[in-house]
């Protein structure tokens, strides 16, 4: 659960960022981008709530995952559309996953946690197919940031689990 509260602070603060460039470079997606953050908004508060809930404190990687997040979406608004968009497809994939492989682990359990990451799936999985639609079939930009996205993402996760 800190983790993911951390992954969440970090995807809305790409989302801010990205909709300060894409303001400028890709504005067709700007209005796509703020209900992406505004899920993200709502998915950070239910993570916080189930933190307080539990009188557990936040993961260590949070401010980490906010800077990092705010300097990742900055560099990808400002190269447009594909980067944007291939930005938040490997994200949405590398969390996806990271979030089933939770509901499997805590399935009989944890089933207040359980219901906590099931209420946000499929807005994760709509900002994952909705930035897919976006993408140009193997676009050197867009595969470039697919790679390094997928290991930042999977490297934080990693990180914030043994923290």
């Amino acid at each position: 659960m800190k983790v993911d509260h951390a992954g969440e602070h970090g995807a809305v603060n790409i989302y801010a960022a990205q909709i300060f460039m894409a303001r400028f470079t890709a504005p067709a997606l700007v209005r796509e981008l703020l209900e992406f953050k505004s899920h993200e908004e709502k998915h950070r508060s239910l993570f916080s709530a189930e933190l307080q809930r539990r009188g557990l404190r936040r993961c260590r990687s949070y401010w980490f995952c906010g800077v990092g997040g705010f300097i990742l979406g900055l560099f990808t608004g400002l190269l447009g559309v594909q980067a944007i968009s291939a930005t938040t497809a490997s994200v949405e994939r590398v969390v996806l996953k990271h979030l089933q492989d939770q509901l499997i682990s805590l399935a009989s359990t944890d089933d207040a946690a359980v219901a906590v990451i099931s209420k946000i799936v499929a807005e994760e999985q709509q900002h994952h197919d909705l930035s897919l639609s976006h993408l140009i079939p193997d676009h050197i930009l867009s595969n470039v940031i697919n790679r390094i996205v997928t290991v930042s993402t999977e490297s934080v996760i990693w990180i914030g689990m043994r923290t």
